[in-house]
């Protein structure tokens, strides 16, 4: 068989199925719903009132056990009379759940009709299966952030005046690293909204990353307006006093640190970076946080080596003397501290470690030249 042919007896084959499955569906769902007569000598059947005695001795159940009042179950029993007038005067000309085989055939013919048609119009069984990656739904969450700036960009060129499309992508700009763009993306957002103080500091963002250390009278001026004219604005008074270090203006910068600090909640992210910088600004730029810990640590070592000089103690400790000292670079100190802890432990099986330390540090052994 030619290739031609096979091609115009695929649709025949495809169409012979699915009217086949449509036929063995319908026949399906009329057997199902065809009225029959089950259990016609039934009680229900045979007396028709039955279920309203039912509804009746529930009533009367309830206002027994006290569910009911007399009132209400007075008002009861006149809506299920009610209800019994209305189902005598209505005769159904065809047993319940009973549809007529001329209605029934017909409606399943329409069904029929309707769903071979939609796909004759909408579907064709030789066009190929579509590649998930290809569909839309899924290409819309594969895209990546240089594709999607490209099509913000586009859609900007056409509608340079959509708000929402420069307020998108300016912080895009700014993951990217394209500091000048994202400057320009918010100019273009602080023209076509308010000067709010957000968008005045994400502006000034931008110029100080886009000059690096030399820094932007433009952006400090954009700072000072968003914090004055917001109160609350914690952001931009973190960059001020930032800036103000930077130039080492410690007076300002020490007020800005106070006005954020402030502002907090005390479970921020930059709240101890800030309590830092307040403790430098109030010392005038000197920073002597690591001055302070150094003469924490030679406090410490030294109650140590009185102690070990006093009473002694075990190879760990005179390990730990010498490797304090070594720390805080003072080499005589811990050449004699390594001197007393060799006396006190002649055997040098026991110093392992701190025989390996010191002799990495330079120390020498019994006076030996390293």
């Amino acid at each position: 068989m030619s290739r031609e042919a096979n091609k115009r007896l695929g649709p025949m084959i495809f169409w012979a199925i699915a009217i086949a499955i449509t036929v063995i569906a319908c026949a399906a769902l009329f057997y199902a719903a065809a009225g029959r007569v089950v259990n016609a000598s039934g009680p229900e059947l045979a007396d028709p009132n039955n279920h309203f005695r039912l509804l009746l001795a529930g009533i009367e159940a309830d206002l027994a056990s006290g569910k009911l009042d007399e009132e209400q179950a007075n008002v009861a029993k006149g809506e299920l009379a009610r209800e019994m007038l209305r189902t005598k005067g209505d005769a159904p000309k065809s047993p319940p759940g009973e549809l007529g085989h001329g209605t029934l055939l017909a409606g399943l013919g329409v069904i029929a009709a309707i769903s071979l048609g939609l796909y004759a119009v909408l579907g064709s069984p030789e066009l190929p299966t579509h590649p998930l990656a290809q569909r839309p739904e899924i290409a819309a969450q594969s895209i990546s952030l240089e594709d999607a700036i490209a099509q913000i960009e586009e859609r900007l060129a056409a509608v340079p005046n959509d708000l929402r499309g420069w307020t998108v992508i300016a912080p895009a700009y700014v993951e990217l690293g394209r500091y000048a763009d994202a400057a320009n993306a918010y100019r273009q957002a602080i023209t076509l909204s308010e000067p709010s103080a957000e968008l005045q500091t994400s502006l000034a963002e931008a110029l100080l990353l886009d000059a690096g250390e030399a820094g932007s009278g433009e952006a400090l001026d954009l700072l000072r307006q968003a914090a004055a004219s917001d109160p609350s604005h914690i952001r931009s008074r973190l960059y001020l006093a930032a800036e103000s270090m930077r130039i080492e203006d410690y007076g300002n910068a020490a007020d800005y640190w106070r006005a954020a600090i402030d502002l907090a909640n005390g479970d921020e992210a930059w709240l101890p970076a800030a309590q830092q910088g307040l403790a430098v600004a109030e010392a005038d730029g000197v920073d002597d946080t690591a001055e302070q810990q150094a003469e924490m640590i030679r406090a410490m070592v030294g109650s140590l080596a009185e102690r070990l000089a006093s009473d002694g103690g075990d190879v760990e400790e005179w390990t730990q003397l010498v490797q304090s000292y070594l720390v805080l670079g003072e080499q005589d100190n811990a050449q004699t501290a390594y001197d007393a802890a060799v006396a006190a432990y002649p055997a040098a099986f026991d110093r392992g470690e701190l025989d390996t330390l010191a002799l990495a540090a330079g120390l020498t052994l019994n006076g030996a030249t390293p």
